[in-house]
């Protein structure tokens, strides 16, 4: 804390008693006595102890604590669900429960356990944070802030914001001079820790970008959208002024603002701790150089997972162009059309209950073999019938289990959902052809051990490599070769 050492941002809060304000570890402000302050692993929990946020370094910017590995599958689910609104507006605590396959009150008591707070002032800590931001760094009108921060009523939103912060919503915007103008769209600030290799992961992501769905240009990465009943187009780019990106969303999305943020992060990896990863596999002789060229390499995650696991089976065996291309057919044919001020886009992927409703000739139609079609069909069906939940609500392992189980779909594609879709930071395709040469020719059992002194950040591994291997000019490969 005395050191403000951005590596720590984030990781834990300071309460100081004097003032009755939290902050993060890098906030600019007077560092106090040591006795004078309590330290927490969450804003939530400093809330919780009657804290209210700093003005000066705004703790609802911090960026996140990567809860994957450090809490249990099912309160790591509840959390991803929660970050993307499951108690929000209408949600309930007893319905997240069965979501996830349990009762409330065990849920109650995991989160407890684990996180030190219930699910409900995690939700109360996650809708705030993003209020006051919504508040500060934009004009949206406070009615419309309300219902996109995802509060039922303006009376709960207003109580809310006075008890947290100690002044009335509308007091707060006023104290803003500089706040974005009222229009078609949002901008909100994401933060991150730095390093952040910005060019592999936007280099990475304008391989794979779906025609009408995804493009990258001019540095940015932009995209079509749906969450729930909300539709509209989002771009994002780095912000020159600090270890942030910055994101604009076009005003139809605010309704489902909550799960457009949470997806973001999971898609730019943003909770990760780049600092504990590279120092952890540097000492690996077979990744030390790697490490030190690239110690920021994040492992680009999914916006949708529905759409990561089509996109992984409509590109085995073939390359990377080619799968592209295929993804921009099966989105013009079967994805419903949007209108956004940017040419490049014009079409939604398409949902998984139209995908399973297509004939196996439509499907086939694209360009791909009749098997694969049939795959692509059991899968909408599997996700669309809520059998093959992709939320990240049951452990990997079972997760590669119940994929396999899919006709069409192998442990590679598989695991590379895992890694991409859901964001596992322990998933290893030992499989992939890439990794096993970059490994010295091994076997994927072979490779599959080498890599255990990677664990847990796998994942981590896996991208160093396969980025070292598109660095020193190698054509793309097959997907089922080099993710």
């Amino acid at each position: 804390m005395v050191a403000r050492d951005a590596r720590f941002d984030g990781l834990f809060f300071v309460g100081v008693k004097t003032t009755g304000v939290y902050c993060r570890p890098i906030c600019p402000a007077r560092t106090p006595g040591r006795d004078r302050v309590l330290f927490f692993r969450t804003a939530a929990l400093a809330e919780a102890a009657g804290f209210r946020s700093c003005f000066r370094c705004r703790p609802e910017l911090a960026p996140g604590a990567a809860p994957v590995d450090a809490v249990s599958r099912v309160v790591a689910a509840a959390m991803r669900r929660i970050d993307e609104g499951a108690l929000s507006s209408d949600g309930s605590l007893e319905e997240l429960a069965r979501a996830l396959g349990v009762s409330g009150r065990h849920l109650r008591r995991a989160m407890r356990a684990e996180l030190g707070m219930s699910p409900l002032a995690l939700a109360a800590s996650r809708r705030l944070a993003l209020a006051r931001q919504l508040i500060v760094d934009t004009a949206l009108p406070l009615t419309e802030v309300a219902f996109a921060s995802g509060f039922g009523s303006v009376r709960r939103f207003n109580a809310a914001v006075r008890s947290r912060y100690g002044r009335a919503p509308s007091a707060m915007r006023r104290a803003v001079r500089d706040g974005a103008p009222a229009g078609e769209a949002l901008t909100l600030t994401l933060a991150y820790r730095a390093p952040y290799d910005w060019p592999a992961i936007l280099g990475h992501l304008a391989r794979r970008a779906i025609p009408g769905v995804e493009v990258v240009a001019d540095g940015a990465y932009l995209r079509t959208a749906a969450v729930g009943p909300h539709r509209g187009w989002l771009a994002v780019a780095p912000d020159p002024a600090r270890p942030a990106l910055k994101v604009t969303v076009a005003a139809s999305l605010a309704g489902g603002l909550m799960a457009v943020v949470a997806r973001l992060r999971r898609l730019f990896d943003l909770d990760a701790q780049p600092a504990a990863i590279a120092a952890h596999l540097a000492r690996d002789p077979r990744l030390a150089r790697q490490v030190r060229a690239r110690p920021g390499l994040r492992v680009a995650g999914a916006f949708d997972p529905f759409e990561a696991a089509a996109r992984a089976v409509l590109g085995q065996q073939v390359s990377v162009p080619a799968a592209r291309t295929l993804a921009g057919r099966l989105a013009d044919r079967l994805g419903d059309p949007i209108a956004t001020p940017h040419p490049e886009l014009g079409r939604l992927f398409p949902e998984p209950g139209r995908i399973a409703a297509a004939g196996a000739a439509e499907l086939a139609g694209i360009g791909i073999p009749a098997r694969r079609a049939e795959t692509l069909r059991a899968l909408g069906r599997a996700v669309a019938r809520g059998t093959l939940a992709l939320d990240g609500a049951i452990e990997p392992a079972l997760l590669v289990e119940r994929l396999t189980a899919l006709p069409g779909i192998g442990p590679w594609t598989a695991h590379y959902l895992a890694m991409r879709g859901l964001g596992w930071p322990d998933a290893f395709p030992e499989d992939d052809l890439v990794l096993r040469k970059a490994l010295g020719g091994l076997s994927g059992r072979e490779a599959r051990a080498a890599a255990e002194r990677w664990r847990p950040w796998r994942a981590y591994g896996a991208a160093h490599l396969w980025t070292d291997h598109q660095s020193a000019g190698a054509s793309p490969q097959s997907a089922g070769g080099s993710p």
